[in-house]
């Protein structure tokens, strides 16, 4: 009888496309809502090349740390705020949300939770996007503080300009984001 060994687990998809991505997703608010900001970014793989076909999802507290607990997440009238959004890559492995900017909620300084779904991974990862205005926070936020000080520019987004964040994700290789173990 031959011994069989084990083989390795594979992925099956991605599938993202079909029908997690929904229209209004990348909308939190409205762009001309006031106190409106943009964050966007790019998935990266450990070659620096774009990952195509991934699916982003954030959930965040509000401008005044209100972590929002009601349901509606998909339906989005412009005025209301969710504090959940999701929005797939493009060909170049660009995503973008219209949000609004977090405030602190407890000891931690103001993030936003982002979990990435792509190929080859089985499970999401999962990290946070803090911003770069809140440094005297960011010397004071439990989770950073357990994060290597070399390794902590991977979680601040940059400032591009008024209200707009750029928070590129790299999955591996040369500047890795750092990824948290739920």
């Amino acid at each position: 009888m031959t011994e069989l060994s084990p083989t390795p687990s594979q992925t099956v998809g991605p599938f993202f496309g079909y029908a997690l991505p929904y229209a209004a997703g990348p909308r939190l608010v409205p762009g001309w809502r006031s106190g409106a900001i943009t964050v966007r970014g790019r998935i990266l793989d450990g070659a620096g090349d774009a990952v195509p076909e991934a699916l982003v999802e954030i959930r965040q507290a509000d401008g005044s740390g209100e972590i929002p607990r009601r349901p509606g997440g998909l339906v989005r009238d412009g005025h209301g705020f969710s504090g959940y959004g999701r929005c797939a890559t493009d060909a170049a492995g660009g995503y973008w949300f219209s949000t609004l900017r977090p405030a602190a909620v407890g000891a931690d300084a103001p993030y936003i939770a982002v979990l990435v779904f792509a190929r080859g991974l089985l499970k999401p990862v999962f990290t946070r996007l803090y911003f770069p205005e809140d440094t005297a926070a960011h010397g004071t936020d439990p989770l950073l503080a357990q994060v290597p000080g070399e390794r902590r520019d991977t979680l601040i987004a940059e400032r591009e300009g008024d209200g707009v964040y750029r928070f590129d994700v790299r999955l591996q290789g040369e500047r890795e984001t750092v990824f948290l173990a739920v």
